[in-house]
């Protein structure tokens, strides 16, 4: 059965609203969560950016499922806190908690005034972070003077045993990179052969672990109204990398977004007001080679899209996966 999961988004919800719709995703079925990690929306219209790393310690107190998040190590977050946070997340949660560690975006990085690297640099201070993360996690004493700098640093509340450290990766070449490395790789929906060759590069390079996908979708009783959630919440969706990697600001999103056409959506985001469509359609997507998927309604209200995926999204989905 493949693991049918909800997506938290920080851009667009508070924190506490979200926290009440991971509660209630679990009540629906759904059988786990992941979350964002933003320092800023990808644009105006969102207007909201809660801090991951305080939100999943509350979520996981108060769910019983597994949560993971997204996180790019190297710039705004140094590695030894972060492989602080998770060895604590893990030991007070075990077994519940993962991390999908990628390279990073400028509208949340660029905080610190250092430069913005380009994207080789980027991953290989990915790689030496999740390298840190992890023999910090493991016990060890930890000095290195490479792309990332720590003197002599110990984690000393330690899990009995490290969460996984997946990949991020959008583009077939990114993941063929990540299988050296991660416990898994997750991606975010695209047109079906892209996500083959995304799934066939992990593999054919000896990628183990889950492969996860990300669904953005947006439902409603009427596919007008399913359009102009769409349209108001992820309009950022008609723009894609290279340049979602190197805006600084929502109002950049904004004004790279003047122009686009609206319709151009639907192939973004799976618009729809029929459960048992919406379900074919991700079904679709994840027979291509995905154990999880995690499904992301556009919205900002939860209540009634998570109604309805426990009376019909997700039932159909079981029967279909």
């Amino acid at each position: 059965m493949v693991f049918l999961g909800f997506h938290a988004s920080h851009e667009q919800i508070p924190p506490s609203a979200l926290l009440q719709a991971v509660i209630d995703a679990e009540r629906a079925g759904f059988d786990g969560a992941m979350s964002s990690d933003h320092l800023a929306p990808w644009t105006t219209a969102q207007g909201e950016s809660g801090f991951t790393l305080s939100w999943i310690a509350a979520a996981l107190a108060r769910t019983s499922f597994p949560i993971g998040m997204v996180n790019a190590p190297g710039q705004r977050y140094h590695p030894v806190m972060i492989a602080q946070a998770f060895a604590t997340l893990e030991e007070m949660f075990p077994g519940r908690f993962w991390a999908a560690m990628g390279s990073g975006e400028a509208i949340n990085e660029h905080v610190t005034g250092d430069e913005w690297p380009p994207k080789d640099v980027r991953n290989e201070r990915l790689r030496q972070s999740v390298d840190v993360i992890r023999r910090l996690i493991a016990g060890e004493e930890v000095s290195e003077d490479g792309l990332v700098r720590v003197h002599r640093a110990r984690v000393w509340s330690r899990p009995a045993h490290p969460p996984p450290l997946f990949a991020t990766a959008v583009s077939a070449e990114t993941a063929g990179w990540a299988a050296s490395w991660a416990q898994g790789l997750a991606t975010v929906a695209q047109e079906p052969d892209a996500l083959r060759r995304v799934v066939e590069a992990y593999r054919s390079a000896g990628g183990i672990g889950p492969c996860i996908l990300q669904v953005h979708l947006s439902w409603a009783e009427s596919d007008d109204r399913a359009f102009a959630i769409a349209r108001d919440q992820w309009r950022n969706g008609l723009l894609a990398p290279p340049i979602t990697w190197d805006l600084e600001q929502p109002e950049d999103f904004d004004a790279a977004l003047a122009g686009k056409d609206p319709e151009e959506l639907r192939r973004a985001v799976l618009i729809d007001h029929d459960p048992a469509s919406l379900a074919s359609r991700i079904a679709e997507l994840v027979t291509i080679g995905f154990d999880r998927v995690y499904l992301h309604h556009v919205g900002t209200e939860q209540s009634e899209y998570l109604d309805m995926a426990a009376s019909d999204l997700l039932p159909a989905l079981k029967e279909q996966l």
